[in-house]
């Protein structure tokens, strides 16, 4: 008896591993830019009434809670997002065409992060219908993460019942991310005076520049912790004038600043303006703070139980509107994001949704 509920108990998730890589095929050849997801929510929405689960649909957010929640426990989300950024020029196959070469998939969004989120749906599959769960389970399959923008999981938390703790489906190899940067993108204005080519000028804002970022490259902050390092500043944009023989007022900068867990985005932001040799500095948004989960969390015990490493991640997900205790952990490999030819082995995919079962049975049953 226990032989035969073995197998079929491997035989359900053998089938909703087959499901979810149809469905990631489907997500592939549907475009999905931020704020143009609705197609891709329709084929998400369709998986949810194949398998009868009761789902809500906010503009592009498709999402749904396990068949016997009870307000009376706490609340875990599943989450990951449908949208895409736009294809870049390097790509030598379609982009919106779901290859399968070598046991490789390929497609825009396959990596990032269609392989993390049908994993995700496929595991809130497995035990939507089960009784007795210690957490409630709360799938959200958003939109907008690639834009950060103000229609996709961030819109979400006043509707869905209050978070406790997360899963955030983004690339980790399924290793453990219990800390993620924070990030904050400054405009910066180097001032000078305007004057003609021909004539001279000591205050020539493109020669100031040169001041300007010699100091961003030398700049150092204090604070590095064990899961994140250092506080990483990048400029990444810089523009100025429009002719050649019109020496500009200024030059505008554009600088990408990569936040610990030892500051915050405001703190970062007060440094620069009080000690930064420019004009100005204005940061563009202050709510992309930095994440973390204790070692000691139950769900990061499971995962290191499992086999499965820690460590700190550089790049941003939806995290960063989470006010709760949260784990970024997916199928797939970060460095292949945005990449050209983007892909994902089909084995990372069976692998994520068993070890994402594997990891929820020693959590919530």
């Amino acid at each position: 008896m226990i032989i035969l509920q073995e197998y079929l108990y491997n035989m359900s998730i053998q089938q909703l591993t087959n499901d979810a890589i149809s469905l990631l095929k489907q997500l592939i050849e549907t475009p999905s830019f931020s704020s143009e997801e609705d197609q891709t929510a329709s084929h998400i929405e369709a998986w949810m009434q194949r398998y009868n689960i009761e789902y809500k649909r906010n503009q592009n957010n498709v999402w749904a809670v396990n068949k016997y929640f009870d307000a009376s426990k706490p609340n875990m989300l599943l989450n990951s997002h449908h949208d895409t950024v736009k294809p870049n020029t390097a790509y030598t196959k379609d982009p919106f065409k779901a290859i399968v070469e070598d046991g490789k998939l390929y497609g825009l969004g396959s990596n990032d992060a269609g392989g993390c989120l049908v994993s995700l749906i496929a595991t809130f599959t497995h035990f939507y219908n089960q009784k007795d769960l210690k957490y409630n389970l709360i799938l959200v399959a958003s939109a907008e993460e690639e834009s950060s923008g103000p229609n996709g999981l961030n819109s979400m938390l006043t509707t869905i019942p209050k978070i406790d703790v997360a899963i955030v489906g983004e690339p980790t190899l399924m290793n453990l991310a219990v800390a993620e940067k924070g990030l904050v993108v400054f405009d910066a204005k180097v001032k000078g005076t305007a004057s003609h080519a021909a004539h001279p000028n000591d205050d020539n804002p493109i020669y100031k520049t040169i001041e300007t970022l010699q100091w961003f490259r030398d700049l150092k902050f204090e604070k590095s912790t064990e899961a994140l390092g250092d506080v990483k500043l990048t400029v990444t944009q810089i523009n100025a004038g429009k002719q050649h023989n019109v020496v500009p007022a200024d030059v505008e900068l554009v600088i990408d600043v990569r936040v610990n867990d030892a500051y915050t985005n405001t703190e970062i932001a007060e440094f620069l303006q009080k000690n930064a040799p420019c004009f100005s500095i204005v940061p563009r948004s202050l709510h992309l703070n930095s994440s973390s989960i204790p070692v000691e969390h139950p769900l990061v015990q499971a995962g290191i139980a499992l086999g499965r490493t820690t460590y700190g991640s550089p790049t941003l997900s939806d995290q960063a509107w989470l006010s709760c205790k949260s784990l970024k952990l997916g199928p797939g490999d970060s460095q292949r994001s945005h990449s050209a030819d983007e892909f994902i082995y089909l084995h990372e995919i069976e692998e994520g949704i068993k070890i994402y079962i594997d990891l929820l049975n020693r959590v919530i049953v």
